[in-house]
């Protein structure tokens, strides 16, 4: 008798044409959700087009490779910072081969007076910029100390062998 009475109750709240019992106002509320139109399902997009959409710079390495190393996005979104600022090694990425190239093996090196920058790709070969002129060279650099440098713990470096006596022998700072 209780259940008669909610459905009473629940008949004349949502005013239905006629009393229905309990199956037929389920049967009932389920044809009313039909003819609603259905909600659009959410559609996530690709996480390396967000990502390419976000950085472009990395579209320099190609869709393929981004999507090879998605897992190492973080290191990814690193990469692409220092592209945005020295957009010189985006053309330079661009005319490279970077298929078989791991993330980690990108290396960025900046002089300590800013005065040069350095990108490279299989050591001991890098791309150096100064004064708006880049150039190929033979980078061989060792180890020296730690150092604060933007807010962070960086390596710094010197040129290994005879170069490290020379007088203009900078120190660089490894940013990658």
């Amino acid at each position: 008798m209780k259940t008669v009475k909610k459905v009473k109750t629940a008949a004349s709240v949502f005013e239905l044409p006629q009393r229905l019992g309990v199956l037929q106002y389920v049967e009932y509320e389920r044809l009313e959700r039909m003819r609603e139109p259905p909600q659009p399902a959410l559609v996530r997009a690709d996480p390396v087009e967000e990502l390419l959409k976000e950085w472009p710079e990395l579209e320099a390495f190609g869709v393929e490779w981004v999507r090879k190393w998605l897992d190492l996005r973080e290191r990814l979104i690193e990469i692409a910072k220092t592209l945005r600022r020295f957009p010189w090694m985006v053309e330079v990425v661009k005319q490279r081969p970077m298929s078989i190239l791991h993330p980690y093996m990108i290396e960025v090196y900046i002089a300590k007076d800013g005065s040069e920058a350095c990108l490279s790709l299989n050591p001991p070969k890098a791309y150096c910029a100064q004064n708006g002129a880049v150039k190929e060279v033979r980078l061989e650099l060792e180890f020296k100390r730690y150092e604060t440098y933007e807010d962070k713990i960086r390596e710094v470096y010197r040129p290994k062998g005879l170069l490290a006596f020379a007088a203009a022998a900078r120190e660089y700072v490894r940013m990658l």
